[in-house]
C-alpha cells in the first residue's frame, strides 16, 4: 500500500516523533509542529503517515461501530510491522535518523490507541504521546491490565467533556482513562494523565502537540 508521508526534519534530531493522521490532522498539522517547535529547543523531527482505512488500519481487533456503520477491524498489527519493517528503515536511511535518535509515537483519538497498543507489542519506542486515546474501545482495558509495557514513559489526555458524551459507550471514556493511568502506575510506568478543556473535538493540534512535549527534554 502507498503511503503518503508528511516530514518536517531537521539536522542531527535527537528525538523522532512519529504519528498516524486523518484527513483532519493533516489540516492542522503545521500548527502542531509550530507549537511544539516553540516549546523546546533541541532539535526533532516529525514523521506523519496518512491513514487511508482509519477504523481498520489502527485496530488492535475486531470490534463494532460505536459511531456510523464502519466496523473496527485488526490492522494494527500489519500497520506496526509497516512502522518497523519499511517506514522506520526508510527515515533512517533518507535522513540520516540514527540508532541514537529517540522515538515517540503519538497520536490522536484512535491514533492514540494504537499508540499505546504498539508500547504493548515492541520495544523501539522510548515514549507514548496519545492524546484522548479510544480507551472505551472493547476489551481495551482488560487487554491493558493484563499485557506488559515497553515504553520508557507515557502521556495520557482526555477533554473535560468527553465522557458526558450520549453515545453510551464513549461515555465510559473518563472511568477507561483513569483505570489506564492506575494501571501503568501500578506497573512502575512513568505517565502523565492531562485533562484539557471540551469534548473529543477541540484542538486536537494543541492536545497532541502537548503530548508529545510532555515527552521531550
Amino acid at each position: 500500500m502507498d503511503r503518503e508521508i508528511i516530514t518536517f526534519i531537521n539536522e542531527n534530531s535527537e528525538y523522532l516523533l512519529i504519528q498516524f493522521v486523518d484527513e483532519h490532522d493533516v489540516e492542522v498539522l503545521e500548527n502542531e509542529y509550530k507549537i511544539i517547535s516553540e516549546g523546546v529547543s533541541i532539535p526533532f523531527s516529525l514523521v506523519a503517515v496518512k491513514v487511508q482505512d482509519w477504523n481498520n488500519e489502527l485496530s488492535p481487533w475486531e470490534a463494532p461501530a460505536v459511531f456510523g456503520k464502519h466496523d473496527f477491524g485488526d490492522g494494527a498489527g500489519e500497520t506496526l510491522k509497516y512502522l518497523t519493517d519499511e517506514l522506520l528503515p526508510k527515515i533512517k536511511s533518507d535522513y540520516g535518523i540514527t540508532d541514537d535518535t529517540k522515538l515517540i509515537l503519538g497520536g490522536y483519538s484512535l491514533a492514540a490507541l494504537f499508540a499505546l497498543w504498539c508500547g504493548y507489542n515492541t520495544d523501539v519506542f522510548y515514549g507514548v504521546a496519545a492524546a484522548s486515546p479510544t480507551v472505551w474501545f472493547n476489551g481495551w482495558i482488560e487487554y491493558a491490565r493484563e499485557s506488559d509495557f515497553y515504553a520508557e514513559k507515557v502521556y495520557l489526555s482526555l477533554g473535560d467533556k468527553e465522557e458526558k458524551a450520549r453515545n453510551q459507550t464513549m461515555a465510559k471514556v473518563g472511568d477507561c482513562i483513569r483505570q489506564q493511568e492506575q494501571i501503568f502506575r501500578e506497573k512502575g510506568v512513568p505517565c502523565v494523565l492531562e485533562w484539557n478543556e471540551g469534548n473529543h473535538f477541540k484542538d486536537s493540534d494543541l492536545r497532541t502537540a502537548k503530548a508529545f512535549l510532555s515527552l521531550l527534554p
